[in-house]
């Protein structure tokens, strides 16, 4: 297959040339996770499929959550095409009509009252938003949980909880505190010893933590104890949000309304990167008074706003938050029997929610295995970066009832290949 290749890079030893660029201009260490994976590259995608340069196809169920919607879904296509034909990049100077009606349709699905909008690039960008707001509204300290993670610029960086992306950087923010996660009463005691002066950050399921869910209510409790302590919550929705869980928002599981809630990954539609801290109006008051505070060139661009209003058009249109739930109550009960059945002994939990799904085993090489096993039998899942023994599934909501039954087939074949001790050879079998 040459036809989904780019300029640059034709004939049999494309991968190779590739690889050797990788090298050359990128990272070593990621050419080397590259050689595991058998070197195959990734050329195009549509819905839940991708495709690799030599023509194999894989059922796409990582990306780390950016595709709810899978891949090049037609509606956001088709909004990002016409953008991209008359008017791809604003000047920030004048009226532009996109970023407004692209901030009308996102919060037109946010729970009421947060209903102004900071747009970036990152879900990273977002978490620096948040943490800037909660600064210019006086809470200067920051509370978040272990097994968080809200990115790697320094302000997100201080707040993901993780010893081994913290170590190189130091100096963070000061002023920084973490907690367990779930533990209210532990928050009390944080938010009771510094009223007034605490920002709260938490995910509503920790994703990268190895899909860790909190006990019923706990959203609900941290929401009333940051209340009644006059402290600011953020609620890092990056990965959980846009339909992920199964509703719209992680918040709306439990009627939560913070000071700023953060959306990223999926909100693209899977087409472009676009990020948003959506916040309440009181909160959102410092930025009101200086348009020049908290700005960013490619904040809010034309194509990444027609991204966003074609993103939100789609999910409504096809129901996909709906579709979102009904496929997690199949997929969720149907891997956690499999893996109870062919992997006992490796066997930690299976847990998620919506098509959030985290398999946990005994330790970390034997998820590597697992991950490697289950692109041999097409495939693709995600490692969880503050949970290295969680096999992550994140499978997108277009999937077909015959999609879903080869998610779990594959799943069946991998987790039998794997206790087998065949994990070893890279490529599809």
């Amino acid at each position: 297959m040459t036809e989904g290749l780019p300029a640059g890079v034709t004939g049999g030893g494309a991968e190779q040339r590739i690889l050797d660029l990788y090298r050359a201009h990128l990272s070593k260490g990621r050419a080397t996770l590259a050689e595991l994976f058998g070197t195959h590259m990734e050329v195009e995608s549509q819905g839940a499929w991708l495709t690799t340069g030599d023509g194999e196809r894989f059922l796409n169920a990582g990306g780390y959550g950016v595709f709810v919607m899978g891949a090049r879904h037609p509606l956001v296509m088709e909004a990002v095409e016409r953008q991209l034909r008359t008017h791809p990049v604003a000047t920030r100077i004048l009226l532009e009509p996109t970023v407004a009606l692209a901030a009308e349709a996102l919060v037109s699905v946010m729970p009421p009252g947060l209903d102004r909008v900071h747009f970036a690039l990152s879900g990273a960008e977002a978490v620096e938003t948040g943490l800037k707001l909660a600064r210019a509204n006086g809470r200067r300290r920051i509370v978040s949980m272990y097994g968080g993670y809200h990115g790697k610029t320094l302000g997100a960086l201080s707040a993901t909880a993780k010893e081994v992306y913290q170590r190189p950087f130091r100096p963070l923010l000061p002023d920084v505190v973490h907690l367990p996660f779930g533990d209210t009463d532990a928050l009390e005691a944080e938010l009771a010893a510094h009223p007034g002066e605490v920002c709260v950050v938490l995910e509503p399921v920790q994703g990268e933590g190895g899909v860790v869910i909190p006990p019923p209510g706990y959203l609900k409790r941290a929401e009333e104890l940051v209340r009644a302590h006059e402290g600011f919550l953020v609620l890092d929705e990056v990965q959980s949000g846009f339909g992920r869980l199964g509703s719209w928002w992680g918040a709306d599981l439990e009627g939560v309304v913070p000071d700023v809630l953060l959306t990223g990954k999926a909100l693209g539609g899977g087409v472009v990167p676009v990020s948003a801290a959506v916040a309440t109006r009181e909160a959102f008051r410092p930025f009101d008074k200086d348009p020049y505070v908290h700005t960013s060139t490619f904040s809010g661009q034309p194509l990444l706003m027609a991204a966003v209003q074609g993103a939100v058009r789609a999910m409504r249109e096809e129901k996909l938050v709906e579709r979102a739930a009904g496929l997690g109550a199949r997929l969720l009960p149907g891997i956690a029997e499999i893996a109870r059945r062919n992997i006992p002994e490796v066997l930690v939990d299976v847990r998620g929610r919506g098509l959030l799904i985290g398999v946990e085993l005994t330790e970390a090489g034997l998820a590597g295995e697992l991950l490697i096993e289950l692109f041999n039998h097409g495939v693709v899942a995600n490692h969880s970066m503050n949970g290295s023994s969680v096999v992550r599934f994140t499978p997108p909501a277009v999937l077909t009832d015959g999609e879903a039954d080869v998610l779990l087939d594959s799943f069946d074949h991998a987790t039998r290949a794997l206790i087998s001790g065949s994990a070893t050879l890279p490529g599809r079998r």
